[in-house]
């Protein structure tokens, strides 16, 4: 796709150590080309990380990359005042001619971070050990960022967790039935609308000055952290595209929505999906001791909740594209996101049969670990 020609033209655009000589496909993930630039100089050298942004996906660059800057600076000085957290930053690499993405002859979008090696990522959750560990660090994440000015980010992807506009943009394509499939799925939209109620809790609490605004990674997967290889202990959060401010709740919850399930997340029978206790508690734990101070009583209350809200917004976001036309979410059959959003929703019903132990859990596990009580005030 790329030439060696043109990655060398790319890569002397910035300011790196010694010479061009050549670089490697890195084929994780979806939305940005990655390469990793070698570099030599002497008898030595070194390694970048090259992507080029998807400006179809993140269409103001700019901005983009000014919360990146931004977050990874702060990230950079902190953890170097910590070195014995073991945890390292991305760092963004300038361009020669100043400012921290380069533009190509053909209108493509590049920015190079430092490479940080001998780390590998998890594409699964495999033991209640591995999602404490991830827990641990998107919890490390929020903490060494809990006096960052959230509000001097921008809104890359805007109301990409409002799930009151999710709501409402389900509604819309209710009554627009673009895909003319309406009649299939009023069993879901019933679903929907029964819960509507839920989709205000989060945004009318913020609103209300009850949540505080923070900076939010909203890409919570597992495949986001990386690990090393030596200790697998958890070394880096990466993919900082959705940094923006936002809820804490909204990490947590779609963390849990995506990594403590049963079944796929487009799982054909509902029967088959359900809410691991077992790695919610122990993702719980991880957030929580890593979190420290930094979380308010009303965040620690809510995190079962919204355990429950981010799997309902996804599920509304797979009915509404089912209902457009399959125009967002890529899809393998006819019924791809209707199956997506009926595996959602039935996580969601059994997150609710479940909320009183949640609670419970929540509780009893924020008190072994700071000694206060949700109840104190």
């Amino acid at each position: 796709m790329f030439t060696d020609r043109e990655l060398k033209s790319i890569a002397d655009a910035f300011v790196l150590e010694g010479t061009y000589a050549g670089s490697e496909a890195i084929k994780e993930g979806h939305i940005n080309n990655t390469f990793k630039l070698i570099m030599k100089s002497g008898t030595g050298g070194s390694a970048y990380l090259l992507q080029q942004i998807n400006t179809s996906v993140f269409k103001n660059p700019t901005l983009l990359m000014e919360n990146v800057a931004a977050v990874t600076a702060f990230l950079a000085e902190k953890l170097a005042s910590a070195p014995e957290s073991g945890m390292r930053s991305l760092r963004c690499i300038p361009c020669r001619a100043g400012g921290i993405y380069h533009t190509d002859e053909k209108g493509r979008v590049w920015r190079i971070y430092n490479y940080i090696d001998n780390v590998f990522s998890y594409s699964c959750t495999p033991s209640t050990s591995l999602f404490y560990k991830t827990g641990s660090a998107f919890g490390a994440f929020m903490n060494l960022l809990a006096d960052f000015p959230a509000e001097k980010l921008g809104e890359t992807i805007p109301d990409f967790h409002n799930t009151a506009a999710r709501f409402r943009n389900l509604t819309a394509a209710i009554g627009e039935n673009r895909s003319g499939r309406l009649d299939t799925c009023t069993e879901e939209i019933a679903f929907a609308r029964a819960r509507a109620d839920d989709t205000y809790i989060l945004t009318g609490k913020a609103a209300a000055g009850l949540l505080p605004l923070r900076v939010t990674h909203n890409d919570t997967k597992l495949n986001n952290i990386l690990f090393d290889k030596d200790t697998d202990a958890p070394v880096c959060v990466v993919d900082l595209d959705t940094v923006m401010p936002g809820l804490s709740l909204y990490d947590f919850g779609d963390a849990i929505r995506s990594g403590a399930n049963t079944a796929a997340e487009d799982a054909e029978n509902p029967a088959e999906v359900s809410l691991s206790v077992d790695l919610y508690t122990a993702y719980l734990r991880g957030f929580l001791e890593a979190a420290g101070e930094s979380l308010w009583r009303e965040e620690v209350r809510l995190l079962p909740f919204s355990a429950k809200l981010m799997t309902f917004e996804c599920g509304m976001r797979f009915l509404t594209d089912y209902l457009d036309g399959d125009v967002y979410f890529r899809t393998a059959y006819p019924t791809h996101n209707l199956v997506r959003a009926r595996a959602q929703f039935a996580l969601v019903k059994d997150i609710e049969k479940k909320m009183a132990l949640l609670d419970a859990i929540t509780a009893e596990t924020y008190r072994e670990i700071t000694g206060k009580t949700l109840g104190e005030k």
